[in-house]
């Protein structure tokens, strides 16, 4: 029993944990590439600084780097990040519960009519 209260606890610190999780805005990620690239500073200190992971920061870079150069070459297209796909996500099925309210709805009155 105590194993179970363990694991039930491990994952209540685990979900805290991933639901307090600081998120980055594209502009915020782009002033600390752009900081990282001044080499004013070390890239180490500044993800102290920031409070994230080296590999982060290179994920970012390199993420910056490849939208630049497809940007340069013409490229106006671009790929949708994960939150902008979730969002989209529950912007379609609000709206898909909306259109079923409104169906609903006229039904109601059609009947009444």
């Amino acid at each position: 029993m105590a194993k179970q209260q363990k694991k039930s606890a491990s994952q209540t610190v685990r979900e805290i944990k991933r639901k307090t999780r600081r998120q980055f805005s594209a502009e915020e990620k782009i002033r600390i590439v752009i900081e990282g690239l001044r080499g004013e500073e070390s890239v180490a200190s500044i993800c102290r600084k920031e409070g994230i992971a080296s590999g982060l920061y290179y994920k970012w870079c390199k993420d910056f780097m490849e939208a630049g150069k497809k940007r340069l070459q013409g490229d106006t297209l671009r790929e949708a990040n994960s939150t902008e796909v979730e969002e989209l996500k529950k912007e379609n099925h609000d709206l898909k519960l909306t259109v079923a309210e409104q169906t609903l709805e006229i039904r109601g009155l059609k009947k009444s009519l």
